[in-house]
């Protein structure tokens, strides 16, 4: 127990301080960024720093697995660096036992980054692209989902349209239940349509079903027109519409199930967030994974010319399953294999196959 606990200290001090040196690199870099994408706004510096610190988190969380095999690698070379793996294995321990400490460390490390840094990491991108669309100038993205149904925003003519439907196609180019309310150059409403159904094609609304109220009456109701076909003008394309939707990345994995659901009520396909919900949920497989490709290729007593050579390889195999991973998820995304497959496979895959080489370098 003694040793577990010394190993497991070791794991983790080694961590956090790989971590460190990372999160220090990608803050340089990515104020670096921040500095070049506002050259020719007016952000004060202080304003780059405050962009830097929302968006490194979301970039930190997604090269964890990456940072585990660093410092995976970065304590067993110590280990064996000081012989006390030696010691270790002359003690009795296999190489399996000195994995139980490190390994535990990593799943634990990896519950905690998705019970925490994920939302972390999702409200700082929000943030982000709030402070970000605020300082260039842009606008935000003019979907929003709710239990009630959803809700669209367009610009024609430096006018504002609010579109209100109970639920949409799968690519949003056909609402059902719709409202629309316009708002004159004044900021007051103008006018209002309600319709059975409104498609998005060339550039415009075609309406079935309306019913129109034009507030410049005295009386709207009384001067209220139905019509079988109402054509509204639109700035808004199938793309523009289906970009809105906040990224799963953006989304902390405690709302994303909600989400999900609301998502589908509406009328819409949420295959991308059920994936990445499954992905996030297998994180703490695949850093465990990365432990045992670090350990694999270098708890062996270190021989002149082959620790190199080790090292490359546990890289190199540990970012080929980091790619692996996120062409499963593209894969899952398209509907291509089952969600499951796509995110717990390489995952599952990315244990056993270190594992297999252990078993293999232990008792061959």
């Amino acid at each position: 127990m003694i040793l577990h606990r010394y190993f497991a200290r070791r794991f983790l001090t080694t961590f956090l301080i790989v971590a460190a040196i990372f999160l220090a690199i990608l803050a340089l870099i990515d104020l670096v960024e921040q500095v070049r994408r506002f050259s020719g706004d007016d952000v004060s510096f202080q304003g780059l720093i405050w962009l830097t610190f929302l968006s490194v988190p979301e970039t930190f969380y997604r090269i964890l697995p990456l940072i585990v095999i660093f410092a995976t690698l970065t304590l067993f070379l110590n280990l064996a660096r000081t012989s006390e793996l030696v010691v270790t294995r002359a003690a009795g321990r296999s190489a399996l036992s000195t994995l139980t400490a490190p390994v535990l460390v990593a799943l634990l490390l990896g519950a905690a980054s998705v019970a925490v840094m994920n939302p972390i990491s999702a409200a700082t991108s929000q943030q982000y692209e709030l402070v970000a669309n605020r300082a260039s100038g842009g606008d935000t993205r003019a979907l929003s989902l709710s239990r009630e149904g959803l809700w669209l925003r367009q610009g024609t003519d430096g006018r504002q349209t609010v579109i209100r439907a109970t639920r949409a196609n799968l690519d949003g180019t056909v609402l059902y239940g719709v409202t629309f309310v316009g708002f004159g150059a004044g900021g007051g409403p103008s006018f209002r349509v309600e319709a059975e159904q409104a498609r998005l094609r060339d550039g415009a609304w075609h309406l079935t079903g309306a019913k129109e109220w034009r507030f410049d009456s005295p009386n709207p109701e009384l001067s209220a027109m139905n019509s079988d076909t109402i054509t509204l003008p639109s700035s808004l394309s199938a793309n523009q519409i289906l970009d809105s939707f906040a990224t799963p990345e953006a989304i902390p994995i405690w709302q994303l199930p909600h989400f999900i659901a609301d998502l589908e009520q509406a009328g819409f396909s949420a295959r991308r967030h059920r994936v990445w919900l499954q992905m996030e949920l297998a994180l703490p497989v695949l850093l465990v994974s990365m432990v045992l490709v670090g350990a694999a290729f270098t708890m062996r007593q270190t021989r002149v010319g082959r620790t190199g050579l080790m090292v490359l390889s546990a890289l190199a195999l540990g970012f080929a399953l980091f790619f692996i991973r996120n062409f499963a998820q593209i894969l899952g995304e398209n509907g291509q294999i089952p969600i499951l497959l796509a995110a717990w496979g390489p995952p599952a895959a990315a244990v056993l196959l270190p594992l297999g080489l252990l078993l293999h370098w232990e008792d061959g």
